[in-house]
């Protein structure tokens, strides 16, 4: 009874991987993960002994212990993790890297948000915008399964509700810096991206994912304070929805890289006479 029993756990622990959706590409993802913290943690190792300062040893650990950023640490790498495949998943880690760079160098230069450490960007924090990337792709193509039966038209409908309602929030966050070049141009892409979508359900789903990773990233970041909005809220609506802006304009980014690859493709492929 107990071998059979024995049996039965082993095979169900051995089924998890595939029940995830781990492929061989997987696990070269999680490492490459985790080596990619070792190496900030390296790089930038006066920012860890000051965060580990922060210990009290009077204090009992599970008082201290960071639920929120174990939670998320967490999810990121199950979602990672999930259906990786290197050659689908490579052009999202490089769109994410140079779209985080921009994005960063947008906020802390004109001053929408600081870090604690003051730097205009920080470099450390790049690295977390591939992964989040990662994860809102995974998320995405769950979400777009869980709603495939709904109508087109319903996510037209959502598509002109939820995109201009979020354009004139960014107007309205972002007026301060109305005079930046920067601020122009994030405002004139996003507009662009807003009134002339290719794929309607695509658009609003990635929104939805964006923002739902996005809300619990600017949580903790902005109650630790890691970083801080101009508007010193923990977090700003506008933050939140401001990453479903940002996976949509990477989303639109990788489509665009994809019908070039394939154009490329083709006219290699094609005979010549």
């Amino acid at each position: 009874m107990n071998r059979s029993a024995n049996n039965k756990a082993r095979s169900w622990l051995r089924s998890i991987p595939r029940k995830l959706g781990w492929t061989g590409t997987s696990y070269i993802m999680m490492s490459s993960f985790i080596a990619l913290i070792a190496l900030i943690m390296y790089v930038w190792w006066p920012l860890v002994v000051e965060y580990i300062a922060t210990y009290n040893p009077k204090i009992p650990f599970w008082y201290q212990f960071d639920l929120l950023l174990f939670g998320i640490f967490l999810v990121m790498s199950l979602l990672i993790m999930a259906n990786a495949d290197f050659k689908q998943d490579l052009p999202i880690v490089i769109i994410g890297f140079i779209g985080g760079l921009v994005i960063e160098s947008w906020g802390t230069q004109t001053d929408l948000w600081t870090y604690y450490t003051n730097e205009r960007p920080p470099l450390w924090i790049i690295p977390a915008w591939p992964i989040a990337s990662l994860s809102i792709d995974r998320l995405y193509r769950f979400i777009r399964h869980l709603t495939r039966s709904y109508s087109d038209k319903v996510f037209t409908y959502l598509h002109w509700l939820i995109m201009p309602a979020f354009f004139g929030l960014l107007i309205s966050y972002v007026w301060v810096t109305r005079d930046k070049s920067l601020t122009i141009a994030a405002l004139l892409l996003s507009g662009l991206i807003i009134l002339f979508p290719i794929d309607h359900r695509g658009t609003v789903l990635t929104f939805l994912a964006g923002s739902a990773l996005g809300y619990y990233l600017e949580l903790w970041g902005t109650t630790r304070l890691c970083w801080t909005y101009y508007t010193l809220d923990t977090p700003p609506v506008f933050a939140v929805f401001a990453h479903g802006m940002a996976a949509v304009a990477f989303w639109r980014v990788l489509i665009l890289y994809e019908n070039i690859r394939t154009r490329i493709s083709t006219r290699i492929r094609a005979p010549t006479h």
